[in-house]
């Protein structure tokens, strides 16, 4: 049976269509198996559970992106796709092994985009990512796919020619790895701002507590502003739901179950639109440029 995300009568600040762009699930190990290579073995986190949180908040359209535990066994997202139906759309993870039929069954799906995690196995050498981006780009753009990154500023930096050159749209995740606490001035963050008002990228304004430790992030505030007065059109919003992240200083270890860090996913939509500082700004984030960038579109 599919299963539809429920609309909120009172969905935040008038809005209909909001999507959260950013989310993972993690059923039981008994259904899904994690990958022997993990780097962290998280707790369950269910569809269901994440029905609930966009119920509450007023969200319509999820996106669910492929967690690393799995590697590039996309099984779990896409039954996940498959039952929750029209209102979601994936970005899975491929390496050079993954098929033209595999790809085109993932498009069948939902899949609309696959994802370089840079960050979460410590690669900080850009001529890495650029090779992997380029190769990824090749498979990917027959279908009209985009490529996320979650990598930090340094490697952006060192890879903005080449992410300007690619046969595809990018997407950095979680506002590129900042440092909120370093300033505006942070080397690598004025290549981000060049690669958004190309339009050649979007930016996830995601995650806030992977980038900034002060009182409900108020030292993220410029670089969020800066980053939508450099294009509206290119910005997206998401939970990251579950919120997968050690605590400070905690080392991961795939033997231990790590649970989730705890946001308050509604007060965290209600920054975004603080920071979008205009009702029509609001909606190209959280409807409009997340409609065009995961094809929900032409859903009727």
């Amino acid at each position: 049976m599919t299963t539809t995300l429920q609309t909120n009568p009172l969905a935040p600040f008038g809005l209909s269509g909001i999507c959260d762009c950013h989310t993972h699930v993690f059923p039981p190990q008994a259904q899904f198996p994690f990958s022997p290579t993990r780097h962290y073995t998280p707790d369950e986190a269910s569809i269901e559970e994440l029905h609930a949180l966009h119920r509450s908040i007023g969200v319509e359209r999820v996106v669910i992106v492929h967690p690393s535990p799995y590697a590039a066994d996309n099984s779990c997202l896409l039954w996940a796709l498959r039952t929750i139906g029209d209102n979601a759309r994936g970005v899975a993870v491929i390496d050079d092994q993954t098929s033209h039929a595999a790809l085109t069954e993932m498009h069948q799906a939902g899949v609309r985009g696959t994802r370089l995690n840079l960050e979460t196995v410590g690669q900080n050498d850009p001529s890495v990512g650029q090779q992997q981006l380029l190769r990824t780009a090749r498979q990917v753009a027959p279908f009209g796919w985009h490529i996320q990154m979650y990598t930090n500023l340094g490697v952006i930096d060192g890879m903005h020619d080449t992410i300007m050159q690619a046969a595809t749209t990018v997407v950095i995740d979680h506002f590129g790895r900042l440092n909120a606490a370093a300033g505006l001035k942070q080397p690598g963050f004025d290549a981000l701002l060049s690669l958004v008002r190309s339009g050649k990228v979007y930016v996830k304004l995601s995650a806030a507590y992977r980038v900034s430790e002060a009182a409900d992030y108020a030292d993220l505030n410029p670089f969020a502003q800066a980053l939508i007065d450099a294009n509206p059109d290119r910005m997206v919003w998401g939970t990251d739901w579950p919120h997968p992240f050690p605590p400070k200083g905690q080392v991961r270890k795939p033997e231990v179950i790590e649970r989730f860090h705890h946001e308050d996913n509604q007060a965290a939509l209600k920054r975004v639109v603080r920071w979008a500082g205009s009702a029509e700004r609001a909606r190209k984030i959280l409807v409009d440029n997340p409609a065009r960038l995961y094809d929900f579109e032409n859903q009727t």
